[in-house]
């Protein structure tokens, strides 16, 4: 699988369209003034404890409190918030030093929000969603710094590696490596992208995280709840720490500074493939070039077509999504049971890049083509899953029902993607409603009155086309324009233009220039 990275940098913000084998499967807003992003670091205060909800409400600096359950407390939210408060009030020109810090026991599981943030106190939080609708952050106290090969936890010393590095001697291979190479009071989760990697890779990379920790540390000093206390990268350099890999063959940028900062960044991460950033400089839109507006334009709206013909009707209600998958026009066989199958399985490969694409989260139910077969609709489940493999949001695939319904959830992190594919129209300006043909004709004849009074000499009328043949219809001394042209004494020409929409209508002097009315 090919996979390309196209950028486009414009002054409201910067969009990130990411394709696989010239597809758009995931697209990316990130603006200038971005804030509240998932996995920004804050110092907030709490502002309000909930024992029913088992919850707080803490001050951000966002307009509503976010939100903060006891589940995402983390095990060491008492070490949390006392490394918070002697980072706060620390007075030394060294800093504290963590190596030496004294980590608290565990919370337990089952306790209250109000035993653990009692006195309402300040807090170093993470953002774990953005705000969505009329909510605002939910947090985290489970802090994480994630790097390229690993992630990196304060308060606890484990070591675990990812479950997606099959081979048992990797992973006891990474598990020494970095249980040797760790500080004290550091848990490090070993990412998938560290497997094959050797000993002097994965320590640059637990450095620089060791390095970010401190930096975190000097930013407290002083602090004033609420402030923001450490920004996550940026989209584009995310993007490329979770996702670059050896598929990757392409990254064109078209802004001179980000393209610079992008090259620097994988020279750093992956020497190997600096040679793959490009900047770009055609002078024609660089998604247009790439394909990715038509792209957008076919992928959002409220029915995305398949090519078979089949079709996708996607609806959003309240409490989830709801998948329409309707047959097309094409047959695969005569077999209906089989045809079912066909369009069944191209629908589910664009339903797992449509949940992408537009970053749909919650519970999304597809009423797919009914099938009887048990084995087609283990097929098409599995198949499911298959496409939803390369989803980095956290998801779960549920077996089709008797109804024939097949129920999704996916982690909701940010609100949806929404972009409107459709245009005003500019006849109507959306009404669904333009002025009456008699209505329009006199507000010609009053227009043309008007001109008569200027001395604009011959004048030139230009419609669209059906209009031209309401116009001029009928014998050349019955035709609305002859009698116009007995009326005011003046030459008048009427020409039709294609581009013109219904009710669009202009003037123009002799010398083929237009006259603004």
């Amino acid at each position: 699988m090919n996979k390309e990275l196209i950028i486009n940098v414009a002054p409201q913000g910067v969009e990130i369209a990411l394709l696989e084998d010239k597809k758009l499967v995931e697209l990316h807003n990130e603006k200038t003034d971005a804030r509240f992003a998932v996995g920004d670091l804050y110092l907030g205060k709490v502002k309000k404890l909930i024992p029913g909800l088992n919850a707080a409400f803490v001050d951000v600096g966002f307009e509503k409190d976010a939100f903060l359950h006891y589940t995402d407390l983390s095990p060491y939210a008492k070490s949390l918030l006392k490394f918070t408060h002697m980072c706060m009030n620390d007075k030394s020109e060294t800093g504290l030093d963590y190596s030496r810090f004294t980590v608290e026991p565990e919370i337990i599981k089952t306790g209250k929000i109000n035993e653990v943030l009692s006195g309402k106190p300040n807090i170093l939080v993470q953002i774990l969603k953005e705000p969505i609708a009329a909510k605002g952050p939910r947090l985290s106290c489970e802090i994480s710094l994630p790097g390229r090969f690993v992630v990196l936890t304060p308060f606890n010393d484990i070591v675990a590696v990812s479950r997606k590095i099959h081979s048992s001697e990797e992973r006891k291979r990474l598990q020494k490596i970095v249980e040797a190479i760790k500080s004290k009071n550091f848990g490090v989760i070993v990412r998938t992208a560290a497997e094959g990697k050797n000993t002097a890779e994965l320590h640059e990379d637990l450095s620089s995280l060791v390095a970010t920790w401190k930096t975190i540390q000097t930013n407290l000093k002083g602090a004033v709840a609420p402030a923001k206390i450490l920004s996550e990268q940026t989209k584009t350099t995310s993007i490329l720490r979770d996702l670059l890999n050896a598929d990757f063959n392409r990254i064109v940028i078209n802004d001179k500074n980000i393209f610079n900062d992008t090259k620097n960044y994988i020279q750093r991460i992956a020497p190997d493939k600096a040679e793959i950033v490009s900047f770009y400089q055609n002078g024609s839109p660089i998604f247009d070039s790439f394909g990715i507006t038509k792209q957008v334009k076919s992928s959002f709206g409220k029915t995305v077509n398949l090519d078979s013909g089949a079709y996708l009707i996607i609806e959003h209600t309240e409490a989830l999504h709801v998948i329409d998958v309707n047959s097309g026009y094409k047959s695969v066989s005569n077999n209906q049971e089989q045809n079912a199958l066909e369009t069944n399985l191209e629908a589910a490969e664009e339903i797992a890049r449509q949940l992408r694409l537009r970053d749909i989260g919650g519970i999304i139910v597809v009423d797919f083509i009914d099938m009887k077969l048990p084995d087609n609709k283990r097929k098409l489940m599995e198949k499911m899953e298959e496409y939803m493999a390369t989803d980095r949001a956290k998801h779960a695939v549920l077996p089709i029902s008797k109804f024939g319904l097949m129920q999704i959830t996916r982690q909701r992190m940010k609100p949806e993607m929404n972009i409107q594919t459709q245009e005003v129209c500019p006849s109507c300006n959306g009404t669904g409603k333009i002025s009456s043909t008699l209505l329009l004709e006199d507000e010609i004849e009053k227009n043309l009155s008007y001109l008569n009074t200027h001395n604009h000499g011959s004048l030139k009328l230009v419609v669209h086309p059906i209009l031209y043949a309401y116009l001029t219809k009928g014998w050349f001394w019955q035709t609305k324009v002859h009698k116009w042209r007995k009326k005011f004494g003046q030459k008048i020409k009427v020409e039709e233009n294609t581009n013109y929409h219904l009710t669009e209508y202009r003037f123009f002097n002799q010398h083929e220039e237009e006259i603004k009315m």
